[in-house]
């Protein structure tokens, strides 16, 4: 009976890579990821984190979209002629922008500086710049589901923007520009207080400017000295600059990205020679 062999032949000796054939083969080649794949993977976490926190998943969906819902269907404040929800979206826009880009990112890197959480990053190869990068790219992620969300509620309730090409680009102008400014001074706090009194000025912050920035009816109504004093902040430029482009078909003034761009290299700098991350 003759014998029948399947499959490839077994490698001979000389089919073996060896050394000198592959000098790579056997040489360790330790290094870190590029850049941009560390900073990826970085976001990705901070967004998973972002997305499961509790306290954050409520300030930055849940009490935007039952404000919208609730003051848009009801009259328990007066929030200027008009529709309501036309006056109402631009401004809770404004709010979700600022609840995840200053008080969500306050308190999240607040409780990671008190826990070790950023000194043990620091001895990854992840620069601080990738860091900051990886919790930017988070925020914004959070922040077009926030937009998505919200802007889907507010047409199903009878929203009616005043959209044009301009007009996009100036709101996306806006939004990039505030949450540069947001995200500065909530790194800012987090990187100068203790955990608990991050905790509380960023609610505080929160609880004020859903009051006084002009989120849930434009400030003209304020007597003139409280006009122009709260006209500087920048969730008052925002929401402002958002309701002229989505509510008036206006192009927003120069002053309004003026304050946010003061904001941004104020609170940026600051928190460049001021951050402790320990």
């Amino acid at each position: 009976m003759t014998e029948h062999t399947y499959g490839t032949a077994a490698p001979t000796a000389s089919d073996t890579p060896t050394l000198a054939s592959d000098p790579g083969l056997f040489t360790p080649n330790p290094g870190a990821a590029p850049m941009w794949r560390m900073v990826a993977a970085q976001a990705g976490m901070e967004l998973r984190v972002m997305l499961r926190h509790g306290e954050q998943f409520l300030l930055t969906m849940v009490i935007p979209v039952l404000l919208l819902v609730g003051l848009s269907l009801t009259d328990v404040l007066n929030v200027g002629e008009g529709p309501r929800v036309d006056t109402l979206a631009p401004g809770i826009l404004a709010l979700a922008v600022m609840s995840t880009s200053f008080t969500g990112l306050a308190i999240g890197t607040g409780f990671e500086r008190r826990y070790g959480v950023l000194k043990r990053l620091g001895a990854t190869p992840l620069s601080r710049f990738g860091l900051l990068a990886a919790k930017t790219l988070a925020v914004l992620a959070v922040q077009t589901i926030q937009i998505t969300v919200l802007t889907v509620v507010a047409l199903f309730l009878g929203w009616s923007p005043a959209l044009s090409l301009t007009g996009v680009l100036s709101a996306v102008a806006l939004v990039l520009l505030a949450t540069a400014a947001f995200s500065s001074l909530a790194l800012l706090m987090a990187g100068t207080l203790r955990a608990e009194a991050t905790l509380a000025g960023a609610n505080l912050v929160y609880v004020l400017m859903l009051g006084l920035g002009g989120v849930l009816f434009p400030t003209t109504g304020f007597p003139a000295v409280m006009e122009r004093a709260v006209s500087v902040l920048p969730i008052t430029a925002l929401a402002s600059g958002l309701r002229d482009v989505l509510s008036h078909g206006a192009a927003p003034g120069v002053g309004v990205f003026a304050v946010l761009a003061v904001w941004t290299v104020v609170g940026g700098l600051a928190a460049s020679r001021l951050f402790r991350w320990e």
